[in-house]
């Protein structure tokens, strides 16, 4: 296995690893974790750069569906994120993601009557204290110590598989983000077409390959090759998609020149009344609050110490995170936002190795929400989606991949079960459920209920 292979959980402790008796020590770990996002050691820009796109499979069309169908303001969300990135980035060290709070988004623009601003807003917020609650009290702690691994990874498996069918989706067929509905298949040709995108995806293939980074002298190849593949792994190629879609974006509606206008939008306090919290805590909340446990804090710990064994992300840390971002921004109408596994797959699948691909990423998002404002919308909404499939597709594989470790028949069992059960139902927190039972069930099966007569 090479170095850049997600590694199996570690049994020895570090101040990150022990999320119980040492959480002061991850706050004494900060100023190493922010040196560490600074100076790109072992890394380089280009290849922060490149994991600093790896999660905009998933950004993109989610935050166009919701400012099209919800009216959220996409300069504050730009802008609010950025910070969040930039602040999680120095913090954590790693290329910790902010995505948005997919359950919630689902919601808002698919189920009538549809939420609005203020109840999406009292959604988050009512999922961000839930979390914060869990994590300054030390029960995500407790969560995070005693659920089976391959519960864990079925959890991650399935949200992986989830991605990978969806970026399928968006390379296939037309897609209507506004109306949430899919269209017809994708023509071969054009500037959004069948051969764009699996250009695309050959692109990506060739110079990521399955993801190594050819480093260092575990992997047998000829030195030649070798070196070539160092070369290629080295270029930002998720980066440069994303620059071929922006170019291909102004050239299937040059309008968008005209249309642009310089300046963000301004700042307001929304008005969320008890009726907001109570339709968005019912309607919104409620589904959302499994799916962040699980797989904003839980599996993407798991996929931290997976990827990163130095540097694991401590629960009570991201939990609070994610309580914190909504309880300041969400009242301003930037969108519900969490971490995901799925992001920290994507992030690292091209090339983020430290926190500095979000902060990069960050820049950004502060800069074009600053700049443009909310007529950057005119440009989501015309850029290609089989692009977007094709970064969402090795995000999604790159996660589903993390469950490889399990190293028994039952252990595979279970998290199979899990991940079937959470794709089917269309629910990580039913497939949870299934796979804990499942787990004590083959566990009874084990327990020494007799005795021994035969001496």
């Amino acid at each position: 296995m090479d170095e850049e292979s997600p590694q199996p959980p570690q049994t020895t402790t570090t101040p990150l690893l022990n999320h119980h008796t040492n959480r002061r020590q991850w706050y004494h770990q900060i100023p190493t974790n922010i040196i560490t996002s600074l100076q790109f050691h072992k890394t380089s820009i280009f290849s922060e750069l490149g994991g600093s796109v790896g999660d905009l499979g998933t950004y993109i069309p989610i935050v166009l569906a919701l400012t099209l169908v919800s009216k959220l303001d996409l300069s504050t969300t730009l802008i609010f994120t950025a910070l969040y990135n930039i602040i999680t980035g120095l913090l954590f060290g790693i290329p910790m993601p902010v995505q948005p709070m997919k359950s919630i988004a689902s919601v808002a623009i698919s189920e009538q009557p549809l939420l609005t601003l203020s109840q999406i807003a009292a959604a988050g917020i009512s999922t961000a204290t839930v979390l914060l609650l869990l994590g300054a009290t030390g029960l995500m702690s407790f969560l995070y110590r005693f659920i089976p691994l391959p519960v864990v990874r079925g959890v991650q498996l399935s949200q992986g598989l989830s991605f990978a069918f969806t970026a399928i989706k968006y390379v296939r067929y037309e897609q209507d983000f506004a109306a949430n509905t899919q269209g017809g298949a994708r023509s071969w040709l054009g500037l959004d077409g069948l051969i764009v995108a699996l250009t695309a995806i050959a692109f990506l293939v060739l110079t990521t390959g399955s993801g190594e980074t050819y480093q260092d002298n575990t992997v047998q190849v000829n030195r030649r090759v070798k070196k070539r593949l160092q070369i290629l792994s080295s270029i930002p190629s998720a980066l440069l998609v994303f620059l071929v879609g922006i170019v291909l974006t102004f050239i299937i509606d040059p309008s968008i020149f005209k249309n642009l206008q310089l300046g963000p939008s301004k700042f307001h306090v929304l008005t969320i009344t008890w009726d907001d919290f109570k339709t968005g805590f019912i309607r919104g909340a409620v589904p959302q609050i499994p799916l962040s446990v699980l797989n904003s804090v839980i599996a993407v710990c798991k996929l931290s110490n997976d990827l990163f064994p130095d540097r694991e992300a401590s629960v009570t840390a991201v939990s609070v995170s994610v309580g914190l971002m909504n309880l300041v921004g969400c009242w301003f109408g930037a969108m519900p936002v969490c971490h995901g596994a799925g992001g920290l797959a994507g992030q690292y699948r091209f090339g983020g190795r430290t926190g500095g691909s979000v902060v990069l990423l960050g820049v950004g998002k502060l800069v074009l929400g600053l700049l443009f404002g909310n007529s950057f919308v005119r440009i989501l909404n015309q850029f290609p989606v089989g692009i977007l499939g094709a970064l969402l597709l090795f995000a999604g594989i790159e996660l589903a991949m993390a469950s490889k470790d399990m190293n028994t028949k039952e252990e595979s069992f279970v998290m199979l079960v899990c991940a079937a059960v959470s794709l089917t139902g269309s629910s990580a927190a039913l497939g949870f459920v299934c796979g804990i039972v499942l787990f004590f069930l083959l566990k009874l099966r084990e327990v020494d209920v007799g005795s021994d007569d035969s001496e």
